[in-house]
């Protein structure tokens, strides 16, 4: 029996609304469970943390589906699949398998050394301080307490700047670079339009990256991507070039504004813990580990495909079979994390958390990352140690996505 045969398929939300309850619905259900994802796609979801890492690091398991999804061949004949393209149907380092993975990321990790992160780390410090010293300026806080966004103000643009400078992204292409990341990200609307919109975005923008950093080229990572070439003389072509952008400026942005962001919000709704970082019980790594556990940036990550039928959690997933790579219900698994996995707890201790990946897709720029989160975090609340919410946390809400785990806005008072 293929996942397509099933007739229980349970619809995951397009809007992500409650990621959470909808992990703790789908872990009820069993070990892994058939899904239909946004515009009717069948996949199995994984709902607890054994599984998802066995399947992981399962060399059974592909990214790529030209060689190893049954339905690739079918999916002109459905037009709401279309936005799933922008995840699989690109040729990068997150839709490739074996050697064609081998090679690609051969070409590209080098440009992500420790050497060069740690260069970034005094860019960091500098952005973060121009940033909480405009939050600082803006005046209406104290005066009136009125609530500022704190994603819109800090969060969100720290990594941005950071990721557009480290690929030398120019001025006059940044809004356009957050948007396609948006876009992408937002899978609430599986329409063809959108998907068209998306695929024409991937194409203008970072073409114009690419046509800019050729004719200027700089000590950035794009030009770096450009001009790479191997012991053998092997190089990215054209059209790879274009979705490794796409995925390593996507994954050193988003990624990291959710980090930040889900940290707040975390420490702001448990003061007792903020309490204890502040004091030194906890500390600032603990503080990162547990955010990216209880609410990872990326919830879910479409798709893996089974290379052959594959027996797990009493089920059979079949060759071909689609496979989401479920990371927030990894995080909240009671049977790995206690049955307070639901709760966060800086000091639980939540190193092994799967969020940045694990095996020969773990994430190569999860170092930049911790950086960027290391520096903000504790500058932000040195600045405002008065720094409360300014709306109930049920209010909060979730940007319109499976896929992507973060809010839309983050409405703060800097000082109590």
């Amino acid at each position: 029996m293929t996942v397509t045969d099933r007739t229980d398929r349970v619809a995951i939300d397009p809007f992500g609304a409650d990621i959470t309850a909808e992990m703790a619905r789908l872990r009820s259900l069993g070990p892994i469970v058939p899904v239909e994802l946004p515009g009717g796609i069948p996949a199995w979801a994984p709902t607890g943390y054994d599984t998802l890492k066995e399947l992981i690091l399962d060399a059974r398991v592909s990214k790529d589906p030209r060689r190893h999804w049954r339905l690739w061949p079918e999916i002109g004949e459905h037009p709401s699949w279309g936005w799933i393209l922008g995840w699989v149907g690109v040729i990068n380092m997150l839709s490739t398998y074996g050697a064609d993975h081998t090679r690609l990321r051969r070409l590209v990790a080098p440009s992500f050394t420790q050497r060069r992160t740690e260069k970034m780390r005094s860019r960091v410090e500098t952005i973060t301080a121009e940033l909480l010293d405009a939050l600082d300026k803006g005046g209406a806080d104290d005066a009136t307490g009125a609530a500022v966004d704190l994603k819109a103000g800090f969060a969100h643009p720290l990594p941005m700047r950071m990721i557009c400078e480290l690929f030398g992204v120019p001025e006059e292409l940044r809004e356009d670079t957050a948007g396609l990341i948006a876009a992408i990200m937002d899978t609430s609307d599986p329409s063809p339009e959108h998907a068209a919109f998306v695929q024409q975005q991937i194409g203008t923008v970072l073409g114009a990256l690419i046509a800019h950093r050729t004719e200027h080229p700089g000590d950035d990572l794009t030009t770096e991507l450009i001009r790479v070439r191997d012991q053998d003389g092997d190089r990215l072509s054209a059209e790879e070039l274009v979705y490794t952008l796409l995925l390593v400026i996507g994954a050193g942005f988003e990624t990291t504004v959710n980090l930040i962001g889900n940290a707040v919000v975390a420490l702001l709704t448990h003061p007792e813990q903020l309490a204890a970082v502040r004091s030194g019980e906890i500390g600032w790594d603990a503080v990162i580990d547990e955010t990216l556990r209880v609410h990872p940036s990326i919830a879910s990550l479409p798709l893996r495909f089974a290379v052959t039928d594959i027996e797990i959690g009493g089920v059979t997933i079949a060759a071909g079979d689609a496979i989401i790579t479920t990371y927030a219900a990894a995080g909240l698994d009671p049977v790995h994390y206690g049955p307070d996995a639901d709760s966060f707890d800086a000091s639980r201790g939540a190193d092994d958390h799967l969020a940045f990946g694990i095996g020969v897709h773990r994430c190569i720029g999860a170092p930049l990352a911790r950086v960027e989160a290391l520096t903000a975090l504790p500058a932000l609340f040195e600045r405002f140690p008065g720094l409360q919410l300014a709306v109930g946390a049920e209010e909060l809400r979730q940007v319109p996505s499976f896929i992507a785990f973060g809010w839309q806005e983050i409405p703060v008072r800097l000082r109590a």
